[in-house]
């Protein structure tokens, strides 16, 4: 039977009769709203719309003949204004309205019972028995110490006991969200030989989620990470930018919708929001794995990617869904397959309810800026792997959720999107057929997906992009990895092909040590893969293939590299959405080598046929990262897996469900008492130069700075203060004459423009301070996609050490070197050979001694996409360096360089730590980590 479409790309109605589409038409589209209403389409746009269904970039009213400026524009009518507690409109300069007026530090007497309860259950993790043993120590100190002094002074500890403790912490008002729990109901007409499963009643503990969603919104801890409205990023070149949720074409949509729907204009400048949803199962007992739970977890969309991803409780579980069990002759028997699936998606529907009238009639809630709104909520995102996404949708396993395509055509790319609207259509005209829809629509028509019982909410639409089970372990580690191993077993034979891989393995061992590049010294040889893992390999293993691969295969490896990388930038804008689909594009075309060596047959697989959908799901939820199986399973750690440990395995989930409750008062209420200026927050960026030694990276939470490299606070003693000394002492001669030049440009930078080495030596400056030196130093920069914290800043420690764990580190920097040139062209890669600060006429220098290295071509290598760079000599025959002394403020970050190994094994004695001194030419990875690979094009 043919099927309509609503020929509007915002629109995705689908109609069985042609009548009912004109219809639609002329009620939903009418002429006038395309040129006047509120989805003003601008006759000459102020950038270039791209295609993509649901574009919504028609929707932004701009004043025509303007220059483009960077701008947000704001919802017209889901706007977020602010009300009182009654929900009556307040004037936007409003000051918040003020907390109540109780003992901030209640139910604790005061800061000290507080910071200990919060320390030693949240933080320390502390056993029952441990806590009595310390509180027991304390009282007998203060009853010695009241003894000796001869005083009347309190001989008690905060607390009584263990008991005592958590009496206060159950006592917490912020935060709460208690537990409860529903049954389901057994047959009693069941006959007595009925399966197991069927007359077994299952318990689900879950949360009211509206309650949770309100202590998420009364957080203060999201104040300056909480957007109130969808709205449209533009920036000054007049190009759209996505990032956070509210941002994307999905909050936008819903929001017209909502307002459409409404003629009584009730949810006029209400607050949209988006509830994202992740499940996953995980096992909890490691050795036996006998032990798994299924957590639900839900988290808000107008929270920013950085909190959700800075695991600020931004995240929380609401819910652990039942997980049927039965004996191993029922595992094919549909009867159960239907049954759990009916289970899970019931389960999620009575979890959910609570939440079903704020979606058509707004609730006033407090959000995290002390303000109230009138809130409105929205199913709009759900986090899950592909078991998961199947058990979701409601299709056959080996099909797409997103999109129609047939399972053995999902190598052609992205076909028809389906709805909840195109599903009640087919189910009406083909249910009860038989396997029409199994075989030919991919649906599962025992399963009615739970957001069939919520208004507006399509589970094919919710349905978000995966990064870590898609693409790094998905395509990356059990795709494109294990298909390169298998080519060369058919090109080489096998076992030349295990003497090659044995050589890859090395290569990777081998790479040089770099901030928070985890290491693999027997190269890919362990059996426990974590996403972790693959990802770290990601970084490096396309120098280490470089030569064993044909071209195309390697073009291959680059453009899904390429792609990966973009993907999980922080802050995507028309050019990178480019870049996304030329790089899906030159991946899926390069991919037929692997056909034509015999290494596929076909590429119809589900997590590689998900990628072609990243676009669309960018423009509708922000960046990818934002809505990860990373966060979810991050969070599992802590709500699932530490709380479980902590319990004494006699049912456990109700000591779980405890410990997840009252983690969240104490997290709610610091939050509120760092907000009133009681406790401090996390340490300044002023203290990061102190960091531990062997903190060689990392995120920094606290506000946005401006990049900047330090040495580190503590000089090295060992070393001589004077600058001819030191030169002696590292051997390195030309160390005083360096620095004398370097000093000379630095004090007639505005004066001449000759080259230092132009300079007679008796010109330059005499430097007779102390010299102080340091082993490294630390980089602070904004890097938003890689870890970091809640307002974007990472740190990286370079080191420059004879001896660092027993075996000598001289990092490699990026140093600028044209800031008129973008990428790459206008940086130079340096070796650090030694840190070290004088002082001359009462200024500070901090310096660096480098090796430098010559870019080796004009492009970047055209097999790998990498640059290449090789070190730099005055002499070649002498091998004298091209040294220098330059200032920090030169200094970018660090950068990882990777051996050019060339066609031959490399030795087995090599170490890691001979690499930069052996190797003559080195790949400038961009693929290290996100920040590199944006700045090093």
């Amino acid at each position: 039977m043919p099927l309509h479409r609503c020929p509007h790309t915002e629109c995705i109605r689908v109609f069985k009769r042609n009548g009912d589409l004109t219809r639609h038409l002329n009620l939903g589209h009418p002429a006038h709203l395309i040129s006047a209403s509120h989805h003003t389409v601008p006759p000459q746009p102020l950038w270039n719309e791209p295609e993509r269904e649901g574009d919504l970039d028609h929707r932004m009213p701009s004043p025509l003949g303007t220059a483009p400026q960077a701008r947000r524009v704001l919802h017209p009518h889901l706007t977020g204004d602010i009300c009182d507690e009654d929900g009556n409109r307040l004037p936007p300069d409003t000051p918040p309205s003020p907390p109540p007026n109780d003992s901030p530090w209640s139910p604790f007497e005061n800061e000290a019972e507080f910071r200990l309860a919060d320390h030693l259950f949240r933080k320390v993790e502390m056993s029952q028995n441990d806590i009595n043993t310390l509180l027991d120590i304390w009282k007998l100190y203060q009853y010695q110490h009241s003894q000796h002094q001869a005083c009347d002074c309190c001989s008690t500890a905060p607390y009584f006991n263990n008991s005592d403790m958590y009496t206060k912490i159950d006592s917490i008002v912020d935060g709460n969200a208690p537990w409860k729990c529903f049954q389901t109901t057994v047959d009693e007409e069941l006959p007595e030989n009925a399966p197991e499963w069927q007359k077994t009643s299952y318990q689900v503990w879950y949360r009211d989620p509206d309650t949770v969603i309100a202590n998420i919104l009364g957080n203060t801890d999201f104040g300056n990470d909480f957007e109130a409205a969808p709205y449209i990023d533009v920036d000054k070149n007049g190009t759209r930018r996505w990032s956070n949720v509210m941002s994307g074409n999905f909050a936008w949509r819903h929001a017209d919708q909502i307002y459409d729907e409404c003629q009584d204009n009730r949810v006029a400048g209400a607050t949209l929001v988006p509830i994202i949803l992740g499940a996953d199962k995980t096992t909890v007992s490691v050795a036996t794995g006998h032990v798994e739970y299924h957590p639900l977890y839900l988290t808000i969309g107008n929270i920013t990617n950085e909190a959700r991803r800075g695991h600020r409780n931004a995240v929380i579980p609401i819910g652990f869904l039942a997980i049927p069990k039965s004996d191993r002759k029922h595992d094919k028997d549909n009867n159960f397959r239907v049954f759990k699936k009916k289970l899970y998606h019931q389960s999620i529907r009575a979890i959910l309810i609570s939440l079903k009238p704020a979606m058509t009639q707004p609730v006033v809630r407090r959000c995290p800026d002390g303000h109230f709104r009138r809130i409105i909520y929205e199913l709009a995102a759900f986090i899950a792997d592909y078991p998961e996404q199947v058990l979701l949708a409601g299709i056959v396993q080996g099909w797409c959720g997103r999109c129609d395509a047939p399972f053995h055509e999902l190598d052609t790319g992205a076909s028809t999107r389906r709805t909840r609207e195109l599903d009640t259509i087919l189910l009406e005209e083909y249910g009860g057929e038989g396997r029409t829809l199994w075989d030919n629509f991919g649906i599962d028509d025992d399963v009615m997906p739970f957001t069939a019982y919520f208004p507006r909410a399509d589970i094919h639409e919710m349905l978000s992009a995966d990064l870590l089970h898609q693409v790094i372990k998905g395509c990356f580690k059990d795709m494109l990895i294990d298909w390169v191993f298998e080519y060369l077993v058919i090109s080489k034979g096998k076992s030349q092909a295990n003497i090659i891989m044995d050589d890859i393995d090395h290569q990777l061992a081998v790479v040089p040590a770099f901030p928070g590049l985890r290491r693999f010294p027997h190269g890919r040889r362990f059996k426990q893969w974590t996403g972790d893992d693959s990802k770290a390999l990601m970084k490096i293993f396309l120098p280490a293939v470089a030569e064993y691969l044909p071209q195309d295969m390697l073009k291959c490896l680059s453009s899904f590299l390429d792609f990966c990388y973009l993907v999980r930038r922080s802050d995507i804008d028309e050019t990178s959405l480019k870049a996304i689909k030329t790089s899906i594009e030159s991946f899926h075309h390069c991919c037929n080598i692997f056909q034509t060596y015999g290494v596929r047959e076909h590429f119809s697989l589900p997590r590689m046929h998900s990628i072609v959908h990243y676009p669309q799901l960018i423009t509708d939820f922000g960046v990818p990262n934002g809505l990860c199986s990373s966060i979810t399973e991050s969070r599992h750690i802590t709500a699932v897996k530490k709380p479980w440990r902590r319990s004494n395995r006699y049912n456990a989930l109700s000591q779980m469900l405890l410990t997840n409750q009252r983690i969240d008062k104490l997290s709610a209420l610091r939050a509120k008492l760092v907000h009133l200026h009681l406790l401090a927050p996390l340490p300044a960026l002023s203290n990061l130069a102190s960091t531990r030694v062997d903190e060689d990276f990392g995120p920094i939470d606290s506000g946005r700075a401006i990049a900047k490299v330090e040495l580190a606070r503590t000089r090295e003693k060992a070393y001589p203060r004077s600058l001819q000394a030191l030169s002696a002492y590292t051997n390195n001669h030309r160390l005083e004459e360096l620095t004398r030049r370097f000093l000379y440009t630095k004090l007639h930078a505005q004066e001449s423009s000759d080259q230092e080495s132009d300079v007679e030596l008796d010109d330059c400056p005499h430097i007779t301070s102390k010299i102080n030196v340091y082993h490294s130093a630390v980089a602070i920069f904004y890097a938003p996609s890689d870890i970091s914290g809640v307002r974007g800043m990472k740190h990286e420690r370079i080191r420059s050490s004879p001896s660092f764990y027993g075996v000598e580190r001289r990092d490699c920097i990026l140093a600028t070197i044209n800031e008129k040139k973008a990428g790459f062209r206008g940086l130079s890669a340096a070796r650090v050979l030694l840190f070290f600060s004088f002082r001359h006429a009462g200024t500070t220098y901090p310096c660096a001694l480098v090796h430098w290295y010559n870019t080796y071509g004009r492009h970047p290598d055209p097999n790998t996409g990498l640059w290449i760079v090789k070190p730099g000599y005055l002499d070649q025959r002498k091998r004298e360096p091209f040294l220098a002394v330059l200032h920090l403020d030169t200094f970018v970050r660090a950068v990882l360089l990777l051996p050019v190994y060339g066609p031959h094994p490399i030795p087995h004695k090599l170490k890691y730590h001979d690499s930069l001194n052996l190797f003559t030419a080195f790949y400038v990875n961009k693929y290290a980590d996100h920040h590199a690979n944006e700045i090093l094009f």
